[in-house]
């Protein structure tokens, strides 16, 4: 009986295993799927707490039905109108997605400064720990060397 024919693993699968199996991409899906959830805890905010505040403050306008119709009928609300086929600028939509934009934007700020002095902090602490006691063998060899060559005669 004849041996099966073995099938060698191409180059390329091998390097999207090793690729994949990198630590930032797995790091960059973890934040993607944080980032989703994030985002959904960002436009519940937006929609249902920050919006009617807004929609208060001003008269009681309704940002998320908030909209231009270009052509055709305007009825009750942005669905409806939507639905009829009337071309529409959902203004209020734009609003929402700007709230929430500059909501994310400010969380991200504030984590990064918050990460960038843990590693500031960390820093000095790092330097005091490897900091040498002594010169470095190089360092050591290259100071003979020095010291040699000022003891020679100079001609």
């Amino acid at each position: 009986m004849q041996p099966p024919i073995p099938l060698k693993e191409p180059a390329w699968l091998r390097e999207f295993k090793a690729f994949i199996m990198r630590g930032s991409v797995i790091d960059l899906a973890v934040g993607i799927v944080i980032g989703a959830a994030f985002t959904a805890i960002v436009s519940s905010l937006v929609e249902d707490l920050i919006n009617p505040l807004i929609g208060l403050l001003v008269g009681g306008i309704d940002f998320s039905n908030l909209f231009i119709v270009l052509s055709g009928e305007r009825l009750p609300s942005l669905e409806a109108t939507r639905e009829s086929g009337a071309a529409v600028l959902a203004v209020g939509r734009f609003i929402n997605a700007i709230i929430k934009f500059l909501i994310v934007a400010m969380a991200i700020f504030w984590l990064l400064r918050v990460l960038s002095r843990l590693r500031r902090s960390e820093e000095p602490a790092e330097a005091a720990k490897e900091a040498p006691t002594g010169p470095t063998p190089t360092e050591a060899l290259l100071a003979d060397i020095r010291d040699e060559l000022r003891a020679r005669p100079k001609v």
